[in-house]
């Protein structure tokens, strides 16, 4: 399969590396320096795009693969408020698109464990829930798109969490999310449930971009030759 990258740094080179090990070619890249070329002609032999840039410029990259008929998989996050405009285009076209807030299967496993950890806890109103996560000082947005899904996960499991707020101070049924950059960490978020008598945490650390860039190129495996909306929940069934 030909993959078109947008966005090559570090974790645009993570996918390259992957994709070229389980036997793709990739077919074109499209970074800041040379946007002139992210033209349908240039991509018209590819068969997915994997889009990893930032919130500013996701929403557009992904229009553009929609209208060229390019599939495309969308790793950035902080542009969500524009998703559904995405998702109403890829409708629309009857294109292809998998957007996910992380691409590795282990945060999607956490994903379902926070979701199941915040239906046992419901039951506690003593326990205080709160979010933390930690990343490298070059990700923009904060919080990030794993730590919202995870506050997702814990509002759509217990109605009394009625919101999150970075770096609140968890009252009136607000859910506190706390944001830290440090240097070189490609992502570490912790879900703590507080009393005063205990504590309950549960973490995932990254070690690595590679389960990110794994992932994402999975997705792209997966959509090519499918239409529709999907999510990582389809991926890993």
């Amino acid at each position: 399969m030909d993959i078109v990258l947008i966005g090559y740094g570090k974790m645009g080179k993570a996918i390259e590396s992957i994709a070229v090990e389980r036997g793709h070619r990739i077919g074109g890249i499209i970074d800041v320096d040379n946007r002139e070329e992210f033209t349908a002609e240039n991509l018209q032999k590819a068969q997915a795009a994997i889009e990893f840039t930032g919130p500013l410029t996701a929403f557009e990259n992904v229009v553009r693969c929609l209208e060229y008929g390019l599939p495309v998989v969308c790793g950035s996050t902080g542009w969500y408020g524009r998703l559904n405009e995405a998702k109403q285009l890829c409708a629309a076209r009857g294109g292809s698109m998998l957007c996910a807030s992380n691409f590795s299967l282990g945060v999607n496993i956490f994903f379902e464990l926070n979701r199941t950890l915040a239906r046992l806890m419901k039951r506690f109103p003593e326990y205080s829930a709160g979010i933390k996560e930690i990343h490298h000082l070059r990700k923009l947005d904060a919080p990030s798109g794993t730590a919202i899904t995870l506050a997702e996960g814990i509002m759509d499991e217990n109605p009394d969490v009625k919101g999150w707020e970075l770096d609140g101070d968890g009252q009136n049924g607000i859910l506190p999310v706390h944001a830290v950059r440090e240097n070189d960490v490609p992502g570490t978020h912790t879900v703590k449930y507080a009393s005063d008598i205990d504590d309950i945490e549960i973490t995932h650390t990254a070690h690595s971009r590679r389960g990110f860039a794994l992932g994402a190129v999975l997705a792209a495996e997966y959509i090519h030759s499918r239409k529709g909306i999907f999510s990582m929940k389809d991926l890993i069934g």
